[in-house]
């Protein structure tokens, strides 16, 4: 009986099913071939109800319409809370999670389009984190591959010093631009791209020199952007620190029998089932340089050999689904088994993404509209209070509001970009979520001082409602770390938003009995510090 209560059990919503906290369906236990198909749903619910009986959770259960309604002990309820909340629980099996994101390219600027990747990434790891787990967090620059061979070959044509001590990376991003335009239509511009590249995997000092400086200038950069993020990194790697280690895999390969010549005289691996060739990855190009996922290779290897993972999280958009799969069958083929435990997080685009002056090129540009925006609806709101820092407060308002409307569908949809609903005061928005929080830290925090209180005293719906979503924390959390999918999670908080509204409209501290007026506001502090 109790497999099947667990089995077949629906939270009622509160303000739908004031008089019951869960429900077990007929109808469901009958699709399922639990129960006969055949009868009288309400008969079959009072037969089975009969069977179950009360004890010290459950202190009420009743039949309506073929559902068999429960409800539980509300004293119960609440020291169970007590106990309970605010924390979750700890992973009880400890396993090293390795997350790779955000991975920008070197010598560009960081593009919006990388927003996802670190902020996707910085998620899984915190949950991973929160579980238990040790988590090592790197960031894979892409540092290395032909795009170098444009930018070098290109700033001797079109670089200037003078500019690049002005605005570094603007400069870069100038001369890749410009350069990458003249390849396209002039050979010789392409082949000297193919020179300096191969410079740099033979390892020539002033190619190398060179490819330093750049390297420097963007990382410096970066982590800039990654501080107003609130991101961290344990490691900063990248293509580079694997290119002697891709060689070694070329040389496996060729050992192992699986790296085949191409009629284009390149290497390739045959990854089609009946070895028909009809399936391939290039490793190699025709000049004996690397590629992308032959670094892939070699750095997968080098992070199980230095860090020995559970688990390797790679974060990035859905148009490389393919080339990690390839990447995952051929770590297999060349017998290392726990390429099984990495996986990819794919997520969609990011669609109509503009600022005032424009379409948006640079991550920088979108953080600083985002603070603009906030600043203006703040100094319009009539509510606003006064502040010391409102610059610092609309940066990290505007910010929670772009992760929110980042984070609320499933990762692999695309989603329309829109200012307006994203910066809403009202509504499922990092904006209200951060008011709630501020209003239960102004309101509460600063007049509760109590460290105990008596939870037999909270039995009205409204409290009971609250206490019932806090409990579901653990279970959100742990439905996060299934799919990966930080919607459960802000769903969860915007809920609590939604009731702690309720709860400053229903249940007033002012005017109410000594004790009662403590423990709301106690109540009221468990949701600020699940916010």
């Amino acid at each position: 009986k109790q497999a099947l209560i667990c089995l077949s059990f629906e939270l009622v919503s509160s303000w739908v099913r004031q008089t019951a906290d869960f429900r077990l369906s007929v109808s469901t236990l009958r699709i399922n071939g639990i129960l006969p198909s055949r009868g009288d749903v309400q008969v079959q619910a009072e037969n089975l109800a009969t069977q179950l009986k009360q004890d010290s959770v459950v202190e009420d259960i009743s039949t309506d319409r073929g559902v068999i309604s429960f409800k539980v002990n509300r004293k119960l309820l609440a020291q169970v809370s007590e106990s309970a909340l605010p924390h979750g629980r700890k992973s009880i099996c400890q396993i090293r999670v390795f997350a790779c994101c955000s991975s920008p390219n070197i010598a560009k600027k960081f593009h919006a389009g990388h927003l996802r990747s670190t902020i996707i990434g910085n998620f899984i790891a915190n949950l991973k984190q929160t579980l238990g787990n040790n988590v090592i967090r790197m960031n894979y620059l892409g540092d290395w591959g032909m795009q170098f061979g444009l930018l070098g070959a290109g700033f001797g044509q079109f670089g200037s010093e003078e500019k690049l001590k002005q605005n570094p990376l603007q400069h870069l991003f100038e001369v890749y631009v410009r350069m990458n335009k003249e390849a396209e239509h002039n050979e010789d511009m392409k082949q000297a791209a193919r020179d300096f590249f191969k410079q740099l995997e033979q390892h020539e000092s002033q190619a190398v020199s060179l490819w330093q400086q750049f390297r420097q200038i963007t990382v410096d950069e970066y982590q800039h952007i990654y501080k107003r993020l609130g991101v961290h990194f344990d490691i900063y790697s990248g293509e580079s620190f694997h290119q002697d280690q891709a060689q070694e895999v070329v040389q496996q390969l060729q050992s192992q029998g699986l790296l085949k010549t191409s009629e284009k005289g390149t290497g390739v691996v045959d990854l089609s089932p009946a070895g028909d060739m009809n399936s391939v990855c290039t490793v190699l190009r025709s000049d004996g340089t690397t590629l992308y996922i032959t670094r892939d290779i070699a750095a997968a290897i080098d992070r199980k050999e230095k860090y020995n993972f559970d688990e390797m999280i790679y974060v990035t958009d859905k148009s490389q689904v393919n080339h990690f799969n390839q990447l995952f069958q051929i770590l297999l083929v060349m017998g290392h088994s726990w390429a099984d435990r990495c996986q990819h997080v794919p997520f969609g685009l990011v669609q109509g993404m503009s600022t005032r002056t424009g379409e948006v090129v640079f991550l920088e540009d979108v953080l600083d509209e985002a603070r603009a925006r906030m600043l203006h609806n703040m100094s319009q709101a009539k509510t606003t209070k006064e502040m010391d820092n409102p610059e610092d407060t609309a940066e990290k308002v505007g910010i929670s509001a772009l992760l929110v409307q980042d984070f609320r569908g499933p990762l692999l949809s695309d989603y329309r970009f829109d200012w307006d609903r994203m910066l809403q005061a009202q509504g499922d928005t990092g904006v209200f979520l951060q008011y709630t929080h501020a209003r239960l830290c102004r309101s509460v925090l600063k007049y509760c001082y109590a460290t105990t209180f008596d939870p037999s005293l909270l039995l009205e719906q409204t409290s009971m409602t609250i206490l019932q979503h806090l409990l579901r924390y653990d279970e959100v959390l742990y439905q996060s770390a299934q799919d990966l999918q930080p919607k459960h999670l802000v769903n969860f908080l915007l809920k609590l938003c939604h009731l702690t509204a309720s709860a400053h409209r229903e249940l007033l501290v002012k005017g109410s009995p000594p004790d009662v007026a403590q423990v709301e506001k106690k109540l009221h502090q468990h949701a600020i510090l699940n916010n």
